[in-house]
């Protein structure tokens, strides 16, 4: 072959590879490219995730690090969360507008922090005298919960993925006893979502602090009492120290969802099998983060008594008036805001069906 010729080959044979690689992948907006350990040529994410919560607190959380592992392994490094613990990249509180804002790609948070700009937030978050997490669950994924979600987040600019799921709340941890409301007004207490709302109409001083600032506040006497999450959290933050009244039933968050949520533009720029590797992994979170919650706090109860600690059931009329003054503020919340009666009546129709199911399927409680 003449060198003449054996150039036209060379030219030939790189406009052939050229053509078949934009067949294989067209120009647009796709992730970016780079050599990792699952090959070459595999799209890579590395994305800062703040959170809402310590990671250090077992089942609350923990999981958000079970979810950032479970994508790293199961596409071999080419997904990596970088997980940013609470106030290191943005408050815990904004970690919401913080995605909103593309100033990170994602994050892992509790929505009911937005109720003050979007209402109907704090019904996804928790809700009092509400559904029991699988109930929750049920109405998430196979009833209209993800859909109304997501329409919701999606005026904000956020894509939110349900991400893991928790049990009933402790009703919170008191100094003195809670024998009638009428204990609880004048009450300086720390309090989130519905709940909060509910509390202070009943004469309550409330005030809402970030899991890492309520030890402080409960020992210097900024608050007289507090409620946070599960028995085991409350214990890992201390609050068995001072205060040695422990309430149940948790009335006030029946249920707690987490969320990834996403910038929509960082999502939309996913390929599909992307977004199922997220869908999935938050998936296996939900499961695996009731399953945690649920058997972390038997042993946590039965250390009360070794540290003078008393776990109090609400008397019945105490719940039953909670009860009246919780439709007395959600009835008002769906009269303000079109997007909180939407979703307040999809979940009460849910309800109302699955509990001709409920009522008849399952063993009375004292079986």
């Amino acid at each position: 072959m003449s060198n003449r010729a054996a150039s036209i080959a060379v030219v030939i044979a790189l406009v052939v590879g050229m053509l078949a690689t934009l067949a294989i992948r067209p120009p647009g907006n796709q992730p970016s490219i780079k050599q990792n350990g699952s090959g070459p040529g595999v799209p890579q994410l590395r994305w800062r995730v703040p959170v809402a919560f310590s990671t250090n607190l077992q089942a609350l959380g923990d999981n958000v690090v079970f979810v950032a592992e479970t994508l790293s392994i199961e596409t071999n490094g080419a997904i990596e969360l970088a997980i940013y613990e609470p106030g290191e990249l943005v408050p815990a509180f904004n970690i919401v507008d913080a995605v909103r804002e593309g100033k990170v790609q994602a994050g892992y948070t509790w929505i009911g922090y937005d109720q003050g700009k979007i209402p109907a937030s704090a019904l996804i978050g928790a809700v009092p005298f509400g559904m029991e997490p699988w109930e929750f669950s049920a109405w998430w994924y196979e009833a209209d919960g993800r859909e109304l979600t997501e329409a919701l987040y999606a005026r904000y600019g956020v894509h939110p993925i349900l991400c893991g799921l928790i049990g009933p709340e402790t009703a919170g941890w008191f100094r003195e006893p809670i024998e009638s409301l009428s204990d609880v007004q004048g009450l300086k207490i720390r309090f989130a979502g519905l709940g909060g709302k509910v509390i202070e109409r009943l004469g309550a001083s409330v005030t809402m602090l970030p899991g890492g600032e309520i030890f402080q506040a409960l020992e210097k006497g900024a608050i007289d009492a507090t409620e946070f999450s599960l028995p085991n959290v409350d214990e890992s933050l201390g609050f068995d120290r001072i205060a040695k009244l422990n309430y149940y039933p948790g009335w006030h968050q029946t249920y707690t969802s987490a969320h990834l949520v996403i910038n929509a533009e960082h999502w939309s720029s996913l390929n599909s099998a992307q977004q199922s590797l997220f869908d999935t992994a938050c998936t296996a979170g939900v499961t695996r983060n009731l399953a945690r919650a649920e058997a972390l706090q038997g042993p946590v109860l039965a250390g009360f008594p070794a540290k003078g600690v008393q776990a109090i059931r609400l008397p019945i009329p105490i719940l039953r008036e909670l009860n009246r003054v919780t439709d007395e503020v959600m009835a008002e919340e769906a009269s303000n805001d079109e997007d909180f009666r939407t979703i307040r009546a999809s979940q009460q129709n849910f309800r109302n069906v699955y509990a001709r199911w409920k009522k008849l399927a399952y063993l009375p409680r004292d079986f």
